[in-house]
């Protein structure tokens, strides 16, 4: 099992069926309309390259409204515990900063 994000440009008046189209997709997990050069990110878990390519190449290309897509393969996944301690090092908890404790 891996996980790919597909980034999508769609058409602008196209945006919820673009989405409605790609949440019905099997092997998408989630749909995202984002700010930014791209429209909509799709999350993809699959079991394998020839289920991404049947996804990607077979069945968004049947959706109206989709312009161009970028397609970006995850090699590792982070548990949220340890990114949490990441984005804090060094960050003082409140009070006890400098000379407070």
């Amino acid at each position: 099992m891996f996980t790919a994000f597909v980034m999508i440009q769609a058409e602008r008046r196209r945006l919820q069926e673009v989405a409605r189209g790609l949440a019905e997709i099997p092997g998408v997990e989630e749909v995202y309309s984002v700010t930014g050069e791209w429209d909509v990110i799709a999350v993809l878990r699959l079991k394998d390259y020839n289920e991404l390519a049947e996804v990607v190449t077979g069945k968004m290309v049947e959706i109206p409204g989709i312009v161009r897509t970028n397609t970006h393969l995850a090699f590792r996944a982070f548990p949220q515990s340890l990114l949490e301690r990441s984005f804090s090092v060094g960050l003082e908890e409140e009070g006890k900063g400098p000379g407070n404790g």
